[in-house]
């Protein structure tokens, strides 16, 4: 029963993940993208960076977008994480391997396009993409 106890308390400790932690692999560039906007319109960047593809420019912008988000009102914040994603279009540029998704939010209703795709076998977002447009 002592030794009960403990193994209860470390299984609570990190068996439980909050929402922010959980990572679900994208089956395919619609579910990437999905994750990762909807992440980041929830202020949620330390989760949305696990669906980006990891290179220095792609951080230089997440990094940015978090911190035009932190200077924005709560109320704003709020409106975002509430917004849902509206899907324009989606196009595989390279079957299997590059998409492109034409997106708005249902708060600003801006259209963006977000680049994901197959890196080491896995769908990941290319934010850069994002900014620059260069496929």
């Amino acid at each position: 029963m002592k030794n009960l106890l403990p193994a209860l308390v470390l299984l609570l400790l990190f068996g439980c993940k909050s929402k922010e932690e959980q990572f679900h692999e994208p089956e395919n560039a619609l579910d990437a993208g999905r994750e990762f906007i909807q992440l980041s319109l929830q202020g949620k960047f330390n989760s949305a960076d696990r669906y980006m593809l990891p290179d220095n420019d792609n951080k230089f912008w997440l990094d940015k977008w978090s911190k035009d988000f932190s200077k924005i009102t709560e109320q704003e914040k709020a409106a975002f994480a509430k917004a849902s994603i509206n899907i324009a279009e989606v196009a595989e540029v390279v079957p299997d391997s590059v998409t492109v998704i034409e997106f708005s939010n249902s708060y600003k209703k801006m259209p963006q396009k977000v680049k994901v795709v197959k890196y080491k076998g896995q769908w990941r977002v290319d934010f850069k993409y994002t900014f620059s447009g260069n496929l």
